[in-house]
């Protein structure tokens, strides 16, 4: 079964929606290959006898069912989910925010939640403790808050922890640099100092802050040095099982001009007692800042074979993506690819985690937290990967947990590998008003967030041969200007294109062509949009105004923006022609064969930077629905001549050459489970 889109729904509707899918889910699962040959037995004892659950009305009789076969497999987990604050201001008084998650679970089975308590705001830089709090129970009921690294005017930050299973001591590494009167970030440069403290006892107390900086941070990092944050790793396989690993990003340069970024790693082969450098990936920055990739704020995981993957937040590089990721295959000594952003992994510039699944009943399934909006930190989202990290699902196909504001996460696997339901907690700042209103765990099984969820229905890109776009919302198929067309009802309709490269526009020209039919006369709705958000990230889309009479387009680059518009909306409820490109400079706008509009293009790439996001009939954020059919939507990534407009528009003609989108609307076929 699909699952249905929770992306746009109100929170009641959303709830509808989760309970008829999960009620749904549970009635489909399909059975694990050690059930197959006990299907014949369990048919036949449900056909003879059943019982009847408890319902709203009372209790219904129950017909006691005979004992299974000893062969029978127990029925998969039902979906599962709880959530609780473990960390608010007033709730734990003394702090103005707390912020910065970090989880483990100890040898003993106890989930340790760091956090940083920022004593007076929520700031970056001033005051702030590390602070603790314990569960014994799975993360039912938490203990008292505990401060493990005092500031005392001081930021000390980044709480990453890790469990040693051969010792089961518990380990955690933290940052620190002077307080000052900054409450946003420490200034460059930053004297930043890395610490390390034990527990010996499942982390009722702990050792004193021990310096460690001599040995996690190279002299070069003068700029900027962070460990983590979130859980660091402990290898299990291969010739390095039992290493230790913990995450870096830093910074070097000169006063307070940066010329090169970090992404490296540190191990420990003798438990935590002492620690070295290992991978170092340099990245440095161009002359005039400029720089293809910044990634940060690290999240570890071991692949098979204890392979490292080493996941990060993608910080205002030019490479499009907001997510990068790198391998080692040496445990850490060396990177055997060095990072490489993730274009279509959509999240906001924001830290987030992975974690991988073990146990016969996890599967091959690595989950990634992070908030899932374009710009915004917020909708915090589980997103799966099945191939080892090589590919993600989408927003539509992945779990909401919260559609509040979200920013920073991290998670821990609950249930024992031996378990028959995973279950997974997940710590995550969130909040109404800002995602640094509270620090909250959310405790679900892997049953509640689906298996392999579709993206959804598809209607065919004859762009590339098997190539198609998901179809979101209920869109349905009517009549068209050629052939059919696509109907969106201006609610929650909508179209995603995968990421395919060759779409990207970056700083050439390009053309997109559609037809567009008003179904309404008010509102703005987009026709097209691509790239990112806000006044600053490199995008370009194309709506319709009715109300303000008009066809608007607009571009933006780390240049500027320029925008150009039309004098009319061509809301008669009849099928109109638009094209808008981008041709040696210019930004041009034609409808139903002429030019309406054009203007200097702003110079640079519309596509790089964010992650990728090609929508037809919504903008990025949800908002500004098309009401109305669309049909033979293009994009080419050169500019058309005049002569090619007009076969385009008057014969529908193919006109393949540069051709990297057309979607004409003939056909939505079912989503694939």
């Amino acid at each position: 079964m699909s699952r249905p889109s929770l992306r746009h729904a109100t929170p009641s509707h959303r709830h509808r929606l989760r309970l008829a899918w999960l009620g749904a889910s549970v009635a489909t699962q399909r059975p694990r290959p050690a059930a197959l040959p006990a299907i014949a037995a369990l048919v036949g004892a449900l056909l003879v006898a059943t019982a009847a659950p408890a319902s709203a009305a009372g209790t219904a009789a129950v017909i006691p069912a005979p004992a299974a076969p000893a062969s029978a497999v127990p029925a998969a987990p039902a979906p599962s989910f709880s959530q609780q604050v473990i960390f608010k201001a007033g709730q734990d008084p003394g702090y103005a925010c707390f912020r910065i998650p970090a989880i483990v679970k100890s040898t003993h089975g106890t989930l340790l939640a760091f956090a940083e308590g920022r004593v007076t705001s929520c700031g970056d830089a001033g005051d702030i403790d590390v602070v603790l709090k314990r569960s014994t129970d799975g993360g039912r009921t938490w203990g008292p808050l505990q401060v493990l690294n005092r500031g005392d005017g001081d930021s000390h930050d980044q709480p990453t922890p890790v469990v040693d299973a051969r010792t089961g001591q518990i380990i955690l590494v933290s940052n620190a640099n002077p307080g000052g009167t900054s409450t946003t970030a420490c200034p460059i440069p930053c004297d930043r100092t890395a610490y390390e403290q034990t527990s010996d006892d499942d982390g009722l107390t702990w050792s004193a802050p021990r310096d460690i900086t001599s040995q996690v941070k190279l002299p070069l990092w003068n700029e900027w040095f962070v460990t983590g944050p979130g859980h660091a790793l402990q290898l299990t396989q291969g010739p390095h099982a039992g290493r230790l690993v913990v995450g870096i990003n830093a910074e070097s340069g000169t006063g307070t001009v940066e010329d090169a970024n970090y992404g490296a790693l540190a191990y420990s082969d003798d438990d935590g007692k002492t620690w070295q450098v290992g991978a170092v990936d340099r990245v440095a920055f161009a002359p005039d800042g400029t720089f293809p990739q910044k990634p940060s704020e690290l999240s570890l995981l071991e692949l098979p074979g204890g392979v490292i993957y080493a996941a990060g937040r993608e910080q205002s590089g030019t490479d499009i993506g907001n997510r990068d990721f790198a391998i080692s295959r040496d445990g850490g000594q060396t990177w055997s690819t060095p990072f490489t952003t993730i274009p279509d992994l959509v999240t906001p510039m924001v830290q987030g985690t992975v974690l991988r699944l073990t146990g016969d009943h996890a599967g091959n399934r690595i989950l990634f937290s992070s908030p899932a909006n374009t710009d915004l930190r917020q909708t915090m989202m589980i997103r799966s990967s099945y191939d080892d990290g090589r590919t993600w699902e989408n927003a539509d196909q992945g779990t909401i947990i919260s559609n509040d504001r979200a920013a920073y996460s991290d998670m821990v696997q609950i249930s024992d590998p031996s378990a028959d339901d995973t279950v997974v907690g997940l710590m995550y700042e969130g909040g109404t008003a800002t995602a640094a209103d509270e620090i909250r765990f959310a405790v679900f099984n892997t049953e509640y967030l689906g298996y392999r969820n579709s993206a959804g229905p598809r209607t065919p890109d004859l762009s590339r041969p098997a190539a198609s776009a998901n179809v979101l919302g209920g869109a349905t198929l009517g009549t068209g200007k050629f052939g059919k067309a696509l109907v969106l009802d201006g609610v929650d309709d909508y179209v995603r294109v995968p990421y395919d490269q060759t779409q990207l526009p970056g700083d050439g020209d390009f053309t997109w062509s559609a037809w567009f039919n008003y179904g309404a006369t008010s509102g703005n709705q987009v026709i097209m949009w691509l790239g990112g958000m806000n006044s600053t990230a490199p995008q370009v889309w194309l709506r319709g105004e009715p109300a303000n009479h008009r066809l608007i387009a607009t571009m933006s680059t780390r240049n500027g923006t320029k925008q150009i518009s039309s004098t009319a909306a061509y809301n008669d409820r009849a099928w109109h022609h638009v094209a808008l490109e981008r041709s040696t400079g210019q930004l041009l706008m034609w409808v139903d064969g002429v030019q309406v509009a054009a203007g200097p293009a702003v110079a640079g790439s519309v596509s790089e930077t964010v992650s990728f996001q090609l929508q037809v009939g919504e903008r990025l954020d949800g908002a500004f629905h098309f009401n109305g059919s669309l049909d033979e939507v293009r994009v080419y990534n050169r500019a058309l001549s005049t002569a090619e407009l007009g076969q385009v528009r008057s014969a529908n003609a193919p006109l393949t050459g540069g051709l990297v989108l057309r979607l004409p609307f003939d056909r939505i076929d079912p989503a694939k489970g």
